[in-house]
This record gives structure tokens, C-alpha cells and sequence, in this order.
């Protein structure tokens, strides 16, 4: 059975599952809204909810691309500096001791509710696990491929670029993948603190005012838009490994 046809199946099971809890449960629209209820929300608010998906894709992708260069950068440096490893490495992971989560109220106070303390907390999120599996990769070269670079004269450079950079790719790709599920979570965390626009916003309107239909209509935009960015992410992700294969 192909991906899709999988994710057909999985799909209906998980309709199918949904509407026989509301159903032999009998449980009320404001606990859990049956599927087509949900889907009429959806098909009803479709412009809003899309409005409020612009706005946090725009943060999710902001911050996945600057999240993504901070911890490649971070990890290059890292890699070729024994000092940088001595003295920050040990910083960074000391940083992870503090939930991200608890810096979002303080992000909101000094960043306002614009979309900038959305994307900060969306890169300090998946900072830390692509510099780790990148800084990972370039520390794991196969040691003959750098004896072979040495002997054949390469400078540092050459063997970073050369041979250390590509090598590395597959282990920057599992941090990648990690980033495209981590970074919507963040913005989201960022939108349910304080926002004025956002899915995350939504939900917190749509539950303010007892519309549980549009709520969950808006999860599971939201839910869809995190998946699509996975696959895509990790699409991209194998036809690079792919290529440098």
C-alpha cells in the first residue's frame, strides 16, 4: 500500500474512531464536537481560519529559517574551534535546563504581540536540536576520508567544505526534520500567550466564546499545515542526502 493510500486509511479510521466516541458516549457539542460539526466550522470560518494561517505560517517560516542558520552557524563553529567547544558548548547545554516554553510570557513583554516574539520563540526551539545533530555529524567524519583529504594537501577550508559539510548532511537532516515539527509548536506556545492574530489566537477566541467546533477546526488546520511542512521539509531533506550520494 503506497503513502498515500496509508494515510487515506489512517485518516478515515481516525474520522471513523472520532464519531463513534461522540456517538456512544453521547457527548455534548461544547466537550467534543462530532466530525461533520467540526468540518461545517471549517467550511464556514475557511476565510478566517486561512487569514490566521497566513499569519502563522509566517512565523513558523521565519523562524525555522533563522533558527536553521543560527545552528548551523553554531555548529560549523563549534566543529572547527576546539575553544568554542570549551567554552560555549557547555553554555548551550546548560540552556536546555530551562524550558523554552517559560520565556514566552517574557518575550511577550519585550517584543510585544507582533509576530517577532512568535518567531523568536520559534527558533529557540529548534535551535538547539539542529546545531546538536549537525555539530553531531561534523564530529563523526570518517577519519580515513580526512587522511585522504590531508594526504592530497587540502587546506581546513577544503576539508570542511569538501568533506566534513557533505558528511554531516544526513545528520543535519534528522535535526531538520525535528525543526519542521518543533517550530509551529513555538509559534503557537508564542500566539496562546499573547497575540493579535495567529491559529493559536483562534483557538484561544474561537474556546472564549464557546465555539469548540471552530476550535478544533482550527487544530486541525494547524495540525495539517505542521504535517505538510514535515514532508516537505523531509522531502527536501532526501533528495539532498540523495544527490550528495
Amino acid at each position: 500500500m503506497s503513502g498515500v493510500w496509508r494515510g487515506l486509511a489512517a485518516a478515515v479510521l481516525f474520522v471513523g474512531l472520532w464519531q463513534a466516541l461522540v456517538t456512544l458516549a453521547d457527548l455534548p457539542p461544547f466537550i467534543l464536537p462530532g466530525p461533520v460539526r467540526v468540518a461545517g466550522a471549517l467550511w464556514s470560518n475557511v476565510g478566517l481560519i486561512a487569514w490566521h494561517a497566513g499569519i502563522t505560517m509566517a512565523e513558523v517560516l521565519i523562524g525555522l529559517a533563522l533558527g536553521v542558520g543560527l545552528g548551523i552557524a553554531t555548529a560549523i563553529g563549534l566543529a572547527v574551534s576546539p575553544a568554542a567547544r570549551y567554552l560555549i558548548r557547555p553554555a548551550l547545554v546548560a540552556t536546555q535546563s530551562l524550558p523554552v516554553f517559560a520565556l514566552a510570557p517574557i518575550l511577550t513583554l519585550w517584543m510585544g504581540y507582533g509576530i517577532w516574539s512568535k518567531v523568536v520563540m520559534a527558533v529557540l526551539i529548534i535551535y538547539f536540536p539542529v546545531a546538536s545533530a549537525f555539530f553531531d555529524g561534523l564530529m563523526r567524519t570518517p577519519r580515513g576520508w580526512l587522511d585522504l583529504g590531508h594526504t592530497m594537501g587540502a587546506s581546513p577550508a577544503r576539508l570542511l567544505w569538501g568533506i566534513r559539510v557533505p558528511a554531516a548532511i544526513p545528520s543535519l537532516a534528522s535535526g531538520l526534520r525535528l525543526a519542521a515539527v518543533y517550530a509551529p509548536i513555538g509559534a503557537v506556545i508564542g500566539e496562546w500567550v499573547g497575540a493579535a492574530g495567529g491559529l493559536g489566537y483562534l483557538m484561544l477566541l474561537a474556546n472564549g466564546r464557546v465555539k469548540i467546533d471552530l476550535m478544533f477546526a482550527t487544530l486541525l488546520v494547524l495540525a495539517a499545515l505542521t504535517l505538510l511542512l514535515h514532508r516537505s521539509v523531509g522531502w527536501a531533506c532526501d533528495r539532498l542526502v540523495a544527490r550528495l550520494d
